[in-house]
């Protein structure tokens, strides 16, 4: 259950928006970075705050790459794999993640911290290969680059006590 704040808060921003759906995807995205990743429990939650059915805000939430209705590391590797990055690179930089984290594509790792998921663009299409881990954007990736990231994201997480992840 959300607490009472952030449900205040979700219905204010509703209640600003010319209709509910203008505010769905910001509902989902706080509701998701309040429980790590959106429930079942969030979806009826968000229906509730939104005025639609559960079925409207699953189909809403199924819809968007960055909506997560399954758990996620907490951090979420996002790998462009639209035609611009693919043609600069991007097969070999998820393969080598892929390796360097012990995970397939949609993957989470043993430790939970990184989830590893391909993505059709993240509009970086001039600096592919691209990948995108929480709002943080990295482009013109070579392995090298991403073993630093990686490292540095890890480094991030482990500073920021991360929470673990809520099933």
């Amino acid at each position: 259950m959300i607490p009472g704040e952030l449900k205040e808060r979700l219905k204010a921003r509703v209640a600003a928006s010319v209709t509910s759906r203008e505010a769905a995807v910001d509902v989902l995205k706080e509701l998701q970075r309040h429980y790590g990743w959106l429930t079942d429990g969030a979806v009826s939650e968000a229906a509730e705050i939104l005025g639609l059915s559960p079925l409207q805000v699953d189909e809403l939430a199924t819809f968007y790459e960055m909506i997560y209705r399954r758990p996620v590391g907490k951090r979420v590797i996002h790998v462009c794999d639209s035609i611009s990055c693919w043609s600069v690179g991007c097969a070999a930089i998820l393969e080598h993640l892929k390796q360097r984290l012990g995970v397939g594509e949609g993957g989470t790792t043993a430790d939970g911290l990184f989830t590893l998921l391909p993505c059709a663009c993240l509009g970086n299409c001039g600096e592919g290969p691209t990948m995108m881990i929480g709002d943080n954007l990295y482009g013109r990736l070579t392995p090298e680059l991403v073993d630093r990231i990686l490292e540095q994201e890890r480094k991030e997480a482990e500073e920021h006590g991360a929470r673990p992840l809520q099933a």
